[in-house]
């Protein structure tokens, strides 16, 4: 049995019931990011509707022209046409006919030409609202909020469902509003020629209302389908393509090929379930449309050529069942694009529900006019019965945490993997909110802090830093308006310099998706030269220097030591040399904090901080063996770093 991540297809279903419970999806977007281009809409949908009219006049004229000009001895007139305007000649008459006919056409060719113009903007600018509003809900989540998501998902709706609902504001609602058009206005010249034939031609409406209505109720759950899938697919690619080193060194390439498979195998599965009820449907219709066709003919020419049949009565021309029958094949295209639109707006309504489900389902953290704004920060943090869980976890990863950090002071925080020290400071930040306690900064609730406002005044470190595709002086001033003079004392300080000069470009060569040209180590001093130049009242450093050598260490802790002399600062370290000289040390351990006290205070209490600190300094032997057991057991747990 081969062994792999969950990783793609198993957290789809994170997104699956997004839209449960959403009413009118696509009313809601178009209402909420349609009102500012209301006159675009309005001026395309005018536009598009007197253009389709007008497209119906031709075949009204070519009838007026065949039975009072080449078959027939009828007065040539046209409905809204003032008899005093027709040439009374029948060259007048025939060149009349063609140049409105002419005049008509290049008409419908401006309207064409406005209605695109309006729609596209109107469709482009919602596309571009909806998705930088959805990016900026995604982006204000709390961390629980991606603890369970994979990239590719968040991915498909932020990029797959708002392509797919731009394409139809964009097409399918032209189209529709084009074919409720064409088929009203060709209901209404037919009517006004023949209402007798009218009617027959208009037999296949209802039966195609059938039809449509069994299509929507049929395509509906299968397009959710459809697009879970794909958010699936696209998480195990990102995935896979995010680990390609991985995939690489340990040469799973066969491994990953067989999981992207049946990835893409799940994505075609409900795809070709739609696509064959798609299939269905749409040869049905053109059944249906050519059955009224083939009826209209059968009746109309029967009619012409041996009298009114059965219960119709009157008299029918040349000219008018050619135009009846020009305006039946009318019918013929708006029916079965009629199929695509309903198709394509439900594969849009599957794209709107997710999207609406996700601004409207998950809470986030905002500020409002009642928060405090902190002005100036001096740096004393309170912790006092702190208590925090995962969302789904069985334990609390903080449980009653307690301390005071004086403005200034250097805390260090120690403890074996998974103890929940990287946990414990993100609370301080609003990456997630505890359960219970409270946490004060300079005495103020940090739930009553603004968001923008507490984390203006504390830079954080990761102990994975991330760094953006751009350049090395990009990633140093990250949102900040620096000058280059800036960037060089910056990364000067985080000892970062020397190998910067060695780089192509210096500070302005470019550091690849998720800084891949450069080493961890490397990584680690830019993203510590990014802490420096944001210049917090309180700095976070969670192993900051996990990944650089003892010479390099020692350099950037000289660098820090100016920067931490007159902020609080946090450090968390699994080398103790690193927080030795601090003011405090909190010791945790299974989310507790159990010492607390200075270097010098913590090690004749052999405890254990005193155990950890016999494992620095190689005195192994002097080791008690249920610290060494506890360990061994936190091996096999496979424990992560963090929590």
């Amino acid at each position: 049995m081969a062994w792999g991540f969950s990783g793609g297809n198993d957290d789809a279903g994170a997104f699956e019931d997004l839209g449960e419970g959403v009413d009118r999806p696509m009313w809601q977007i178009f209402t909420d990011y349609g009102r500012e281009y209301v006159p675009e809409f309005s001026v395309g949908a005018v536009a598009s509707i007197v253009a389709r009219f007008l497209e119906l006049v031709p075949a009204l004229i070519l009838a007026t022209a065949i039975d009072s000009l080449f078959v027939g001895d009828q007065q040539f007139t046209l409905p809204l046409v003032p008899q005093s305007v027709i040439p009374p000649t029948t060259e007048g008459k025939f060149w009349f006919a063609v140049g409105l006919t002419g005049a008509v056409y290049l008409a419908v060719a401006v309207l064409n030409w406005v209605n695109s113009w309006a729609w596209n903007r109107f469709a482009q600018h919602l596309q571009h609202e909806v998705r930088v509003d959805t990016y900026d809900v995604v982006q204000r989540q709390d961390m629980s909020f991606f603890d369970d998501k994979q990239t590719g998902e968040i991915m498909s709706v932020l990029n797959n469902d708002v392509n797919q609902l731009e394409s139809f504001f964009t097409n399918d609602l032209n189209t529709g509003i084009r074919i409720s058009v064409l088929v009203v206005g060709v209901a209404a010249f037919t009517l006004y020629l023949n209402w007798q034939l009218a009617i027959v031609g208009m037999v296949s409406i209802p039966i195609l209302a059938v039809a449509s209505y069994v299509f929507v109720q049929a395509i509906g759950p299968k397009y959710g389908r459809v697009r879970g899938s794909v958010g699936g697919l696209n998480s195990r690619l990102e995935n896979n393509i995010g680990g390609i080193e991985v995939v690489k060194t340990y040469g799973r390439e066969s491994f990953e090929r067989d999981r992207v498979e049946e990835a893409s195998e799940e994505y075609l599965d409900a795809n070709w379930d739609a696509i064959t009820t798609r299939i269905k449907f749409f040869p049905s219709l053109r059944v249906i449309t050519g059955f009224g066709y083939v009826l209209t003919f059968l009746v109309g020419g029967y009619w012409l050529l041996f009298g009114p049949p059965l219960f119709f009565s009157g008299g029918l021309t040349l000219g008018t069942l050619t135009a009846i029958l020009l305006y039946s094949r009318r019918y013929l295209w708006p029916m079965r694009q009629f199929g695509n639109v309903i198709n394509n707006y439900k594969y849009a309504f599957a794209a709107a529900e997710r999207i609406v489900g996700l601004m409207d389902y998950y809470d986030f953290a905002e500020d409002d006019d009642e928060e405090i704004d902190l002005d100036g920060v001096e740096g004393r943090v309170e912790y006092e019965d702190v208590s925090f869980r995962y969302l789904g976890a069985d334990e609390d990863s903080i449980d009653g945490a307690s301390f005071t950090a004086e403005a200034g002071d250097f805390v260090g925080l120690v403890g074996p993997t998974g103890a929940g020290k990287t946990t414990l400071l993100k609370l301080l930040l609003r990456l997630y909110d505890p359960q219970e306690g409270t946490i004060r900064l300079d005495g103020h609730d940090v739930d009553d802090v603004s968001l923008s406002s507490l984390r203006d005044h504390i830079g954080y470190v990761s102990q994975e830093p991330y760094l953006f595709h751009g350049t090395v002086a990009e990633n140093v001033a990250y949102g900040l308006d620096a000058d280059d003079e800036e960037i060089v004392d910056a990364l000067s300080m985080a000892g970062a310099m020397e190998f910067v000069t060695d780089l192509p470009e210096g500070i302005d060569t470019t550091v690849g998706e998720r800084g891949v040209k450069l080493s961890g180590g490397q990584r680690q001093r830019v993203a510590i030269a990014r802490a420096i130049l944001e210049d917090p009242d309180i700095l976070v450093l969670d192993e900051a220097t996990s990944h650089v050598d003892n010479e390099t260490e020692v350099l950037i802790q000289q660098s820090l030591e100016a920067l931490t002399a007159e902020r609080t600062t946090f450090a968390i370290a699994h080398r103790l040399s690193t927080v030795r000289d601090a003011d405090q040390i909190l010791v945790m351990d299974d989310g507790r904090i159990v010492e607390q006290g200075s270097h010098e205070e913590l090690l004749p209490q052999d405890g254990l901080y005193a155990n950890l600190w016999s494992v620095q300094v190689g005195e192994v032997d002097a080791l008690p063996e249920e610290f060494i057991e506890r360990t061994a057991e936190r091996e096999r747990a496979g424990l992560g770093d963090d929590d």
